[in-house]
């Protein structure tokens, strides 16, 4: 029996879906008037208008399946910081409409335009072996695949850290390129005698920030199943204190997406380091977690692993 629609029986459900549909419309109607999708959805977030589990419903139905966009998947070939050279260049790209969708390694889903600086911001940095989709339309004329599939490679080369050259066909010459509006200029508010007061401006979105990557030294014979539940251990207890902040942990250059791996290469030894590096808006607890990750990396892991199946160790 077809079940599709079970899920709608519900009023909240029903009302759920259709602000979905609604939202939907709205970013059709700023894609048609030129808008691109990942600045439309990102202004969408931070108003609260839509969650961030509706991102990858709206990709998949208006840019790939309505508009047909080219896309390509694949895993990031390193890490990258600095994302200048891909601002300046894609920005020269007029004939293109691009958007980059990025998963990071804590599950998070970014939808990025590449000419917009303030979406690289948000991101951060990008990490090797992350998967990103990249998508681009030709606006300049109604189907032309090869041009298309010609900016995606163009991407991923810049990406992987090669210059590029500007492409002709990348480039529309009736287009003038949109520069950011200025930031306006509180007006000034009328306060009886005495000097004009200026308008408080609005609080803006506090920026996600990153520590340096700290090194914990590996004092243990070896870097065993014992070390390595030890550090999820403390790892969860950070997190379950500071909900907000994620932990990204690194060997020899190499982000690790599962602590169980470094038990499981058999390579972190005695007198190794390991990595860490803490990420989000209002950090705390650094010094501590990376007091913990030394003991938990040394003889002394057993004392982070006494406690009860499913208990939360109390550490920050």
């Amino acid at each position: 029996m077809e079940t599709t629609y079970y899920s709608l029986a519900s009023k909240g459900n029903f009302n759920k879906a259709l602000k979905h549909f609604f939202k939907v419309n709205d970013v059709v109607d700023d894609i048609d008037n030129g808008r691109n999708l990942a600045d439309s959805i990102n202004d969408d977030i931070d108003s609260g208008e839509i969650a961030s589990d509706q991102i990858l419903p709206i990709v998949g139905a208006v840019i790939r399946d309505k508009y047909g966009y080219s896309y390509h998947s694949y895993s990031l070939p390193q890490t990258v910081s600095d994302f200048s050279k891909i601002t300046d260049e894609t920005s020269k790209w007029t004939a293109l409409d691009i958007v980059i969708v990025y998963y990071n390694p804590s599950g998070k889903t970014f939808v990025v335009n590449p000419k917009n600086p303030d979406h690289w911001e948000m991101v951060r940095e990008i990490f090797h072996d992350q998967l990103a989709v990249i998508y681009v339309k030709n606006r300049k004329e109604e189907e032309n695949k090869k041009v298309e599939k010609q900016a995606i490679t163009a991407i991923e080369e810049m990406l992987s850290g090669r210059d590029v050259f500007t492409n002709k066909d990348f480039i529309d010459s009736t287009v003038v390129q949109r520069k950011p509006a200025p930031k306006p200029v509180a007006a000034p508010v009328a306060a009886g005698p005495g000097p004009a007061k200026v308008a408080a401006e609005p609080v803006s979105k506090v920026k996600k920030n990153f520590t340096p990557k700290y090194a914990v030294q590996v004092s243990n014979e070896l870097f065993h199943n014992g070390n390595v539940e030890a550090w999820k251990k403390i790892v969860e207890s950070f997190k379950t204190k500071f909900k907000d902040l994620d932990v990204y942990i690194f060997f020899e250059g190499e982000l690790i997406n599962d602590i169980n791996a470094l038990f499981k290469w058999g390579k972190v030894k005695h007198g190794d380091s390991i990595f860490f590096q803490v990420a989000g808006e209002d950090i705390k607890g650094v010094s501590k977690l990376q007091k913990y990750l030394f003991e938990g990396a040394s003889p002394r892991f057993e004392q982070f692993l006494k406690i009860g199946v499913g208990q939360v160790l109390n550490l920050f």
